[in-house]
């Protein structure tokens, strides 16, 4: 009998560990991942999708992900097909500096983050949410879609699809004080766009709309008022609102020095892909196009038309992925978090309620530095505030049967963990 125990308790030994040879070095990053998917997801099954966007080797793979699928039964959680309905999407990816395995923890509509960073040199750091976390503020509410908003001059100058509207600051919030059409000839576009930026002494505007150029200034005096201008103009559109040099990323050219143009189609809704000056590469047409901060200078990320995401960079076009669930509009986001500048991109899809999410982009992968940001409606454009430490979403939110929607201009901003 005493044998027989002891051949019991020598199986059970065995049973519990990994297979011989089969996790080795990825036992510490498994587990510590699995810990907190299994915290966050609990009990159960799930779909275990595994990318490997790093310079491990594709011979390690089969190892890494036998050592997940062990660590997160060990914690109650049974990897399963395709037909389960949560879903784990693992990536394993790196930078210059760390190696990062991220996690994508679906149940239902709700999707949460966890990973682990592998500092070179360094033990295993656990990290138990993203780097960063955004937070939105509603500034003003208008009746009509608002294309883009500038706050200058104690104003905040509103472009909507025919008129500017100009809201002034009271004690229950931002009023509107006047109005003036844009006066275009044309017919507008289902999906109207527009784009405005301050002037250099910080009085005033220029905005483009489709097939219009508007100007804006505010005279000093008690009993100054707006002045604005409209003219019909093809000049092409200014793509980004200049941004502050980032020291954090090793960009050795400010992006204020790089004032980059682009042909808008107004029947079509995009831009053609002709931009100025040239920037050596034949770019595809696109609908949003934001200047970043890369190790070599700065680079243009691009969503075209087909919805492929690119980034030109030193006179090429190269393919960016983990941007598949992004929507058509993304800003930059100076937040001082993690690698200094992040990406804010909306969801991909028309949805009743739409999210926001940041993300940070080392090399030619878009990583998730943020859980996503419900933004109770659907985001209907996007764009970095002036002084780069913000960004600013317009989202429509829908009304009451017989009544019509209404639109809410929110500042996003990020804090970091």
């Amino acid at each position: 009998m005493k044998l027989h125990w002891l051949l019991m308790m020598i199986a059970s030994v065995l049973m519990v560990q990994p297979a011989g040879g089969t996790s080795g070095p990825w036992e510490q990053p498994a587990a510590a991942l699995a810990e907190q998917i299994a915290g966050i997801l609990g009990p159960g099954q799930a779909h275990l999708i595994l990318r490997n966007n790093s310079k491990i080797s594709t011979d390690e793979v089969p190892a890494i992900r036998r050592a997940l699928e062990e660590a997160l039964r060990a914690r109650g959680v049974k990897a399963s097909g395709s037909e389960s309905a949560n879903i784990v999407r693992i990536t394993l990816s790196e930078n210059m500096r760390a190696r990062l395995w991220v996690a994508e923890i679906v149940e239902g509509n709700e999707t949460r983050l966890a990973m682990v960073r592998v500092e070179t040199g360094a033990p295993l750091q656990e990290v138990s949410t993203s780097e960063m976390t955004l937070h939105k503020q509603a500034v003003l509410t208008a009746t009509e879609p608002v294309l883009a908003a500038l706050e200058i001059a104690d104003s905040y100058v509103v472009i909507e699809p025919e008129e500017i509207v100009i809201f002034a600051h009271s004690v229950t919030g931002w009023k509107e004080r006047s109005h003036a059409g844009i006066g275009q000839k044309k017919p507008l576009a289902r999906d109207p766009r527009g784009v405005i930026f301050p002037t250099q002494d910080g009085q005033g505007f220029t905005a483009s709309v489709a097939g219009m150029a508007c100007s804006g200034s505010y005279p000093q005096g008690a009993q100054a008022d707006w002045t604005l201008h409209c003219r019909e103009s093809d000049d092409p559109w200014l793509l980004a609102s200049p941004q502050p040099a980032d020291t954090s990323s090793g960009a050795s050219e400010n992006l204020n020095a790089i004032p980059i143009r682009a042909f808008y189609n107004a029947v079509r809704n995009y831009f053609t892909g002709i931009v100025t000056p040239s920037l050596g590469a034949d770019l595809p047409p696109f609908y949003t196009a934001v200047l970043i901060p890369r190790p070599g200078g700065a680079g243009l990320l691009i969503n075209s038309i087909d919805g492929k995401v690119q980034l030109v960079e030193a006179g090429a076009l190269k393919p960016i992925a983990g941007t598949r669930d992004w929507g058509s509009d993304f800003a930059t986001l100076h937040s001082g978090c993690g690698t200094g500048v992040q990406i804010v991109a909306s969801g991909s899809g028309e949805a009743i309620t739409d999210s926001l999410r940041a993300f940070d982009l080392p090399g030619q992968e878009a990583l998730p530095a943020s859980a996503p940001l419900g933004m109770d409606g659907t985001v209907t454009a996007l764009w970095t505030a002036h002084d780069g430490k913000g960004i600013f979403a317009v989202v429509r939110k829908p009304a009451s049967p017989g009544e019509a929607d209404s639109y809410e201009v929110d500042r996003v901003t990020a804090s970091c963990n």
